[in-house]
C-alpha cells in the first residue's frame, strides 16, 4: 500500500519575507512589534488606572458626606486617591483665601482651585491615550511600506531572473502583503482601546465634576448644603431611594403653603380642596 509523500515545505512565510527585506523589512517588523507591546500595555495600566477611581467614586457615594466635617471626611479616602486630592486642594485653598493680600471673592478662588484639581486629574488619566490614537493611524501606513518594499524586491528578483511565470510572482508578491496584514493586526485594537478608554474617561470626568460641584457647594454652605445620600434614613425611619451622588444639593423649598378649607366628600373619600379665590 502506497503511502502519502511528506508535504513539501512552504517557501514563503513571514520569516522569508524578513530575509529578503532585509534591514528595511526588520525595521518595520520590529516597529509594528513595539507599537503593539506598547498598545497593551497603556490599556491594561489605564484599565487598572480607571478602575481605582472607580471604586473610589463608590466609597465616596456610601461614606464621604455622613461624616461631621470635611476633614474627617478626607480621612475615609485614600491617601492617594483622585477624590481625596480634590478635597485636599480644596482645603488648602480655603485656607489660603484667609492670606491673600489682594481680596478676591471666595466663591471665584474656590471655584477656580478645584478646577484646575480637577484638570489636573483629566491630565493624568489622558496620559498615553495619543500613543494609541498614534499607533492606530499610522501602523496601517507602516505595514504598507513594508509592503511596498517587499514587492519592489521581489519584482527586482523576478525580473533579473527572466522568469516570469504565475508560480514566480504570486509568492513573492503575496509574501510582501504579510506586512500590510501586520499593520491592521496593530491598528486595529489601538483603535478599539483608545475609544474605550476615552468613552470610560468622559463617565468618569462627569463624576468627578459632580462630585467637585457637591463639594463646592458644601464649602461654600460652611457644610449646610451636601447632596442626599443613597439609602440615607428620613425622620420617619424609612431609607429614601437611591439616589446617585452626583445630584444637586438639596435645600428646603421656599413656596409658601397654600391655605384652605377642605372637606371629605361623602362618597368618594378623597378630600377635596375650596375656597377658590
Amino acid at each position: 500500500m502506497a503511502t502519502a509523500a511528506p508535504p513539501a515545505d512552504n517557501p514563503y512565510g513571514l520569516m522569508q519575507a524578513l530575509q529578503e527585506g532585509g534591514v528595511i523589512s526588520w525595521s518595520v517588523f520590529i516597529i509594528l512589534v513595539i507599537m503593539s507591546l506598547g498598545t497593551f500595555y497603556i490599556l491594561f495600566t489605564k484599565l487598572m488606572q480607571q478602575q481605582k477611581i472607580m471604586s473610589q467614586g463608590r466609597k465616596v457615594r456610601a461614606s464621604f458626606w455622613n461624616s461631621p466635617n470635611l476633614r474627617d471626611a478626607a480621612t475615609k479616602l485614600e491617601q492617594k486617591s483622585a477624590y481625596r486630592a480634590i478635597v485636599d486642594d480644596a482645603l488648602v485653598a480655603q485656607d489660603q483665601h484667609g492670606k491673600l493680600t489682594d481680596p478676591i471673592d471666595q466663591h471665584d478662588w474656590m471655584s477656580n482651585s478645584l478646577a484646575r484639581s480637577q484638570g489636573s486629574i483629566g491630565a493624568r488619566l489622558g496620559e498615553g491615550l495619543a500613543f494609541l490614537a498614534t499607533v492606530g493611524s499610522t501602523a496601517p501606513f507602516i505595514g504598507l511600506f513594508g509592503t511596498v518594499i517587499g514587492i519592489y524586491r521581489a519584482l527586482i528578483k523576478i525580473g533579473a531572473s527572466g522568469q516570469a511565470s504565475i508560480d514566480t510572482v504570486a509568492g513573492p508578491v503575496g509574501e510582501a502583503l504579510i506586512m500590510t496584514a501586520l499593520g491592521l493586526v496593530v491598528a486595529v485594537p489601538a483603535v478599539l482601546a483608545y475609544n474605550w478608554l476615552i468613552r470610560r474617561n468622559k463617565s468618569i470626568m462627569e463624576d468627578l465634576a459632580a462630585f467637585t460641584n457637591d463639594l463646592h457647594g458644601y464649602l461654600m454652605s460652611n457644610g449646610q448644603v451636601k447632596p442626599r445620600m443613597a439609602g440615607a434614613a428620613t425622620s420617619d425611619g424609612r431609607g429614601t431611594a437611591p439616589t446617585r451622588s452626583a445630584a444637586a444639593p438639596q435645600r428646603a423649598s421656599n413656596e409658601p403653603l397654600r391655605t384652605g378649607d377642605t372637606r371629605t366628600g361623602a362618597q368618594s373619600g378623597t378630600t377635596a380642596v375650596t375656597d377658590r379665590p
